[in-house]
């Protein structure tokens, strides 16, 4: 099925039957991707007054309770609100949900110990293009990003100057295959986070960052739709699933 969308004065069609999945699901097992010293997510019938919320025990639904952590357990959006005192929803700050993004692939650098993606190679991957939202994807890329146990890890994040870049130049909604932007243990620095925001000046409320996302080795590094879908929770983050649709030129039907 076609749909024929406008972008940066071009024309394009995407076909909306061929989503692009780049989300990590959340499941009540040791094998569900985790970070940040939690438990795995729960996901278990409700018991109330002897009934239990199952098929299988004999209620009418299955009624599940479920317990996880948005940052820790999957793939998922945070806004402004994930580091500042005042209470910042993702349902209030993230309000529109389509966007023209860029899929780019890096091999983080080695630096005093750890791995970072840095400006340079920013500006290398994507040039001078303009994108609402840009995706990170890194090398290695195996399919063990499903389930990696990151705590204690000191997985890759970007530099203060890659987020600054990143900010200056338009892009309002950062996707990354790593659990943080920023340094697992940085003693609450979150120089990443706090650059992209702009939290020292004038805050980017629209501005969104997608955590632990998997971008299969068959999607290509070029330029997408990206649909963002949340829960729409009242919280400074959501578990999330980003769609990519490819963009085809009208006229040729060539990427």
């Amino acid at each position: 099925m076609k749909a024929i969308i406008q972008a940066n004065s071009r024309t394009y069609t995407i076909y909306i039957d061929q989503p692009l999945d780049i989300s990590i699901p959340f499941r009540a097992s040791e094998e569900n991707v985790n970070a940040w010293y939690l438990p795995p997510p729960k996901i278990a019938p409700a018991k109330v007054k002897g009934w239990t919320g199952s098929v299988k025990e004999g209620a009418a639904v299955n009624f599940n309770t479920i317990e996880f952590n948005p940052h820790a357990h999957g793939t998922h959006t945070e806004c402004v609100g994930h580091i500042t005192k005042e209470v910042h929803s993702i349902n209030k700050c993230l309000t529109q949900f389509l966007f023209v993004a860029e899929v780019i692939t890096v091999v983080p650098e080695a630096l005093n110990g750890d791995f970072i993606i840095s400006e340079k190679q920013l500006r290398y991957a994507i040039g001078n293009k303009k994108r609402e939202a840009v995706v990170i994807r890194t090398l290695p890329n195996t399919t063990d990003k499903l389930n990696r146990q990151y705590a204690h890890t000191n997985p890759p994040y970007l530099t203060e100057g890659a987020a600054i870049y990143l900010r200056e130049k338009g892009v309002k909604h950062l996707l990354v295959d790593t659990p943080s932007v920023d340094k697992e243990k940085d003693e609450g620095q979150l120089l990443a986070h706090k650059a992209f925001w702009n939290v020292g000046g004038e805050m980017r409320m629209d501005a969104t960052i997608t955590e632990l996302v998997y971008v299969p080795n068959s999607v290509l590094d070029g330029k997408y739709i990206l649909n963002i879908l949340i829960a729409p929770f009242e919280n400074d983050a959501s578990p999330s699933k980003p769609i990519l649709y490819k963009l085809f030129d009208k006229e040729t039907s060539k990427p």
